[in-house]
């Protein structure tokens, strides 16, 4: 099975020609939101976890689980695993108090187990994604030492989704991928149709979406889609910065919007669209991220 929703840091590779280059990519966004703003950010990500999680088991029984080759077991972790997302909502809303944010209306793609499975591994792999990228900003040590014990229990989950019910990689490269706010954002935005107008401003606003073709694979020249309204009637050169890990990738896009993936890539990788060939910021970003895995044995082949 692959999975081929739509969502970033870093990997560092070697180069793979002249018109291909990894290099640590730059990360030097300014603005600096509060604790709380953080926490309401984390809250907004949780209730929407809760809510996938409560809806998909309420639309799907065990005998639908069983009937899409699911094993026996595995509805039974997914009732543990929505009872986390229930505790770490109401544990958010504790410490925040009386700013904590509501939960909002939500569209979410899956439409049996087997999609209901793949959007699960989406949302727990930028989970992680979002906590990591967060940290940065968090003052107080208490808060830092509890989004960290939240942030392994995603990483957990997501691992146990891949590997123990996908059967593939358990993991990515030596590094995870922390996400700036707003590329989480903007993979989040594609569920929520509304938020309450009580709730808190987010410091945060989404990109235009980039997709990628279904069963895209490293090492396949593809055309991408995306409806970005800030390239310039004569852009300069676009690129698609391919973040995972702890740097980028960065390959030219061409005027037809096609680009080569790089063969090298393995695991969860965050595309963007930027006008940048060294930073991943959001002042560079055109569109995106979107969500692409790629999976790999214990040999660290791809399997496709």
């Amino acid at each position: 099975m692959k999975v081929t929703p739509a969502s970033v840091t870093l990997l560092v590779v070697a180069a793979l020609h002249d018109l291909c280059v990894a290099v640590p990519a730059k990360r030097d966004d300014t603005s600096i939101p509060t604790d709380i703003q953080i926490l309401n950010f984390a809250l907004t990500l949780e209730h929407l976890e809760n809510a996938f999680y409560t809806q998909g088991l309420q639309k799907y029984t065990q005998q639908d689980f069983l009937d899409a080759d699911l094993p026996t077991w595995a509805r039974g972790r997914w009732n543990e695993i929505a009872q986390h997302e229930s505790t770490h909502v109401s544990f958010l809303e504790g410490v925040i108090g009386e700013q904590a944010v509501q939960p909002c209306t939500y569209s979410f793609p899956d439409t049996d187990p087997i999609s209901f499975v793949t959007t699960s591994f989406m949302l727990e792999t930028v989970g992680v994604s979002a906590y990591s990228g967060a940290a940065q900003f968090l003052s107080q040590s208490d808060y830092i030492t509890s989004s960290g014990a939240i942030l392994a229990v995603e990483a957990r989950q997501s691992a146990w989704i891949n590997s123990a019910v996908l059967k593939a990689n358990p993991w990515n490269t030596a590094f995870d991928t922390p996400l700036s706010l707003n590329h989480v954002w903007t993979l989040a935005s594609g569920v929520i149709v509304s938020c309450p107008s009580s709730n808190m401003p987010l410091p945060v606003k989404a990109f235009p979406a980039l997709s990628f073709p279904a069963g895209a694979q490293p090492g396949q020249t593809v055309q991408v889609s995306f409806n970005a309204t800030t390239v310039p009637s004569v852009p300069p050169q676009l690129y698609v910065a391919f973040i995972a890990g702890l740097g980028a990738t960065f390959v030219p896009l061409s005027s037809e919007n096609t680009v080569e993936i790089p063969s090298t890539l393995l695991g969860v990788v965050f595309p963007i669209i930027t006008s940048s060939s060294t930073a991943v910021t959001d002042n560079v970003t055109i569109a995106g991220p979107a969500f692409l895995s790629f999976h790999f044995n214990s040999d660290g082949e791809d399997e496709l």
